[in-house]
């Protein structure tokens, strides 16, 4: 195997050790050998990109190449087809004479370029680029789906008529206007170019003389275009039967599931949301990348001292962990990435999740199904009778979860789950609310972690921002430090589509259940109280964790005044 051979030239050279080998090859083996040993290393953050390619260019004597600063010429592209390029994820980058150039992630891969060699008739010279690098160059050389400009071009709305917003409609015939070339193809368009843009959701919405489509890209809306109102029902019903939901039913509410197989052996779930609104259904779908899933709690955005307090309360053989905030700001990631890090063969890990979003070898998930009286209450019960260690419940929403949890928690078992309130502190209240006991709160939970995410300045285009004095003390920073900052702002460029950001960064607000917040818990203070004492204590609230990642120049100013609030 090709991930043999790179992996012993790893070990050979002391970049990496034997067991560590071991372990990355059995999880390339857990994923079906569809991820790279590379990215499985870089991963698990034994090696980043930088050290790899310039090792591999060092070790095989050919140059390393950033494919990002090329535009590659489409007649060289064409000479390998998209399913080789695919198959082996090289991609060719010029063309001298007899001579193709080819950037590759793994030069040990003599076999790739064998078969390039013969089925092009060129000779082939190799350079060396990082594999994010050749992913993102195939998918703008070699995608070969329509662009939304395009089949919006296309698309001669003015021959078709798709069925109307009548109640008695004709399913037949809306089913037959579901499989038109012009539906299928705008809807493929669509869940493609939401993949390419790494939109976490997608939003389809009938309005009375509009029908827009709009993308979540790092935490923000964008409105991407706006079809034809006629095509209204029709994209909608499409995507109904991609998610085998009822056409025929348009009142009431419906969740399904999309899953679509992209190039390289990748796989993409979409979780899809159907609402009856005034105008028509609006669709909402979340994308789930299970490829760019990230479990490693050191790279999520925690500062030290919070991650080692977090790391130290799920190491515990019993007690509860909650994590808050709203939806969409991460939770289901950092309780994946707790699990990640406490799946060990000597451990039984069950999970009762609604929906189950990712799943994970040696962990034990159940879906939730609330018709047949499957809830977190009910799979609780059961987990218990199932000689567990770990247990994980995607949300305590009610008193019975809430209890069961509770005594789960006081009776020797690590307890792992979320809640939806503001901050660390509230979440004490809304437990008191529910009718948990002061007392078993206090007893029962270990450490509470609040979090949202903001976005990351673009690293491209990033440039110092002149912030006031005053305004950075007002919004918390000390009169010493505010001087002392130097804030960063994306100024705009291709790489980030001009917004001047890209990709998201958590902010967190990680409270252990120190004695002195304990003794207020059982003395009856208020939020507001339980935030005091915890601030006193030097716990870091959201807003000081985002006011943190400015000064490091990860965030922006902006970005912190949007996501937290004042702490006065």
């Amino acid at each position: 195997m090709q991930s043999n051979r790179l992996g012993e030239i790893l070990v050979k050279n002391n970049l990496i050790t034997r067991e560590q080998l071991g372990k990355a090859l059995e999880e390339q083996k857990l994923s079906g050998n569809q991820l790279r040993l590379g990215t499985i290393l870089i991963k698990q953050n034994l090696l980043s990109e930088e050290d790899l390619t310039s090792f591999l260019s060092r070790q095989y004597g050919v140059p390393v190449v950033k494919l990002a600063d090329y535009e590659i010429d489409p007649a060289v592209t064409k000479i390998i087809p998209p399913e080789v390029v695919q198959k082996y994820q090289l991609v060719p980058v010029n063309r001298a004479g007899a001579t193709l150039i080819v950037a590759v992630s793994d030069p040990s891969n003599l076999f790739a370029l064998e078969d390039i060699k013969f089925m092009t008739g060129y000779n082939i010279e190799m350079v060396v680029a990082s594999e994010l690098d050749i992913k993102a160059s195939i998918d703008k050389y070699y995608d070969q789906s329509a662009s939304l400009a395009d089949v919006m071009s296309d698309l001669d709305v003015e021959d078709m008529e798709i069925v109307g917003d009548d109640e008695d409609i004709d399913v037949g015939s809306l089913e037959r206007a579901t499989e038109d070339a012009p539906v299928v193809k705008m809807v493929n368009a669509i869940l493609q170019d939401a993949i390419r843009k790494k939109a976490s959701d997608i939003h389809i919405e009938p309005y009375e003389k509009v029908f827009r489509v709009r993308y979540r890209i790092d935490g923000i809306l964008y409105e991407v275009m706006k079809p034809p109102l006629k095509l209204k029902n029709a994209i909608t019903s499409r995507i109904k039967i991609m998610s085998e939901l009822d056409i025929a039913e348009r009142r009431l509410p419906q969740d399904g599931r999309i899953k679509i197989k992209l190039g390289g052996g990748k796989d993409m779930d979409f979780r899809v949301s159907v609402l009856p609104t005034l105008f028509g259904e609006k669709i909402c779908l979340r994308l789930l990348d299970k490829g760019n899933l990230q479990t490693d709690l050191t790279k999520l955005g925690y500062e030290p001292d919070a991650l080692s307090h977090f790391m130290h309360e799920i190491h515990k053989p019993f007690g509860m962990v909650l994590v808050t905030g709203p939806t969409g700001s991460g939770k289901t990631v950092s309780l994946y990435s707790a699990l990640a890090e406490l799946n060990k063969v000597s451990e039984n890990i069950s999970t009762a999740e609604d929906p189950v979003e990712f799943n994970f070898a040696g962990i034990n998930q159940v879906q939730m199904h609330e018709d047949i009286g499957l809830n977190f209450s009910a799979a609780l019960r059961s987990f218990l009778r199932q000689d567990p260690d770990i247990i994980m419940i995607g949300e305590i929403r009610d008193f019975e979860t809430a209890e069961i949890a509770i005594k789960a928690a006081l009776t020797g078992h690590m307890v792992l789950s979320t809640l939806h309130t503001n901050d660390a502190p509230a979440t004490i209240n809304r437990l008191l609310n529910m009718g948990i006991e002061p007392f078993l709160v206090a007893s029962a939970v270990n450490l509470i972690t609040a979090q949202r995410l903001a976005r990351r300045v673009c690293g491209e285009c990033k440039q110092p921002e002149d912030i006031p004095v005053q305004a950075l003390i007002d919004a918390g920073v000390s009169p010493d430090e505010a001087p002392t900052y130097v804030c960063m702002r994306g100024k705009g460029c291709p790489v980030c589509n001009n917004t001047g950001y890209k990709g998201r960064v958590g902010f967190y607000q990680v409270m252990p259940m120190r004695e002195e917040i304990k003794e207020l818990i059982l003395n009856g203070a208020n939020t507001a109280e339980i935030k005091r004492e915890s601030m006193r204590i030097g716990i870091k609230t959201m807003r000081q964790s985002g006011l943190t990642k400015l000064k490091e120049g990860v965030t922006s100013f902006e970005e912190v005044l949007r996501v937290t609030i004042s702490d006065d």
